[in-house]
């Protein structure tokens, strides 16, 4: 299952309450293809005011996260995390989890 590291949970809990959406929103990653070929997908990360019918639901420390099924495939042995630069934009990055 997708990891979040301690400043993912921020970044995503303080998207989610600054977009004045309904307590049930979240953030929502999803695979959207980039090629002819079904392995050719990037990840599209968006806000959504409730999870899509098949999402699988992460719920972290009051973060909300939809993941679509083949994001969810994907992401399933990575860890997230999120940063803010000095401009306020929020980056975010994917990694493998760290063996434990």
């Amino acid at each position: 299952m997708l990891a979040l590291t301690e400043n993912a949970v921020t970044v995503i809990r303080t998207l989610t309450e600054q977009s004045q959406a309904p307590d049930s929103s979240g953030l929502r990653i999803a695979t959207e293809p980039t090629g002819p070929a079904d392995a050719d997908q990037t990840l599209r990360l968006l806000m959504s005011e409730a999870p899509q019918e098949g999402d699988q639901v992460l719920d972290a420390g009051g973060a909300r996260l939809f993941l679509d099924t083949s994001a969810a495939d994907f992401l399933d042995d990575k860890a997230l995390d999120a940063s803010v630069d000095g401009d306020g934009n929020v980056n975010f990055e994917v990694a493998l989890q760290p063996e434990q």
